[in-house]
């Protein structure tokens, strides 16, 4: 039985690869500091079910309780940043960063959360939608 895939994606060193069927949501940008101290700038993610997400390589995947609310998935060998999963057992979407997605993505931002929290050393653009929590 073949799978249909839609996006394919992986970290820097091929230890993790992923396939995604299915549309992939505008790209959200998070501004919040666990984004900003686990990725080393904002993060930029798009959601998917994650029924749809399959891991085609995943033997150097490690996943990271980062708060109480969730845990972020990256790779233990080149240290790549791929996902980030709500940890409550009803909600059953990842998040993927959306820089590791392979082109062409076909995505746009669609908006910036936790701007509030954002570092001082860059702007957001005016002309794109801003909250300063979850939507």
């Amino acid at each position: 039985m073949s799978t249909r895939t839609d996006h394919g994606g992986g970290c820097a060193c091929g230890g993790v690869r992923y396939a995604i069927s299915g549309p992939l949501s505008a790209v959200t940008v998070c501004h919040c500091s666990i984004c900003r101290r686990t990725s080393g700038h904002f993060a930029a993610m798009t959601a998917v079910p994650a029924a749809a997400l399959t891991l085609l390589a995943e033997a150097s995947l490690t996943w990271f309780r980062s708060s109480e609310a969730a845990e972020r998935g990256f790779c233990g060998r080149c240290g790549g940043n791929l996902f980030w999963r709500p940890r409550s057992p009803d909600d059953q979407t990842i998040y993927v960063t959306a820089g590791t997605l392979d082109p062409p993505t076909g995505r746009r931002i669609g908006g910036h959360i936790f701007v509030a929290d954002r570092s001082d050393y860059y702007r957001i653009p005016e002309d794109e939608p801003q909250s300063d929590g979850w939507s």
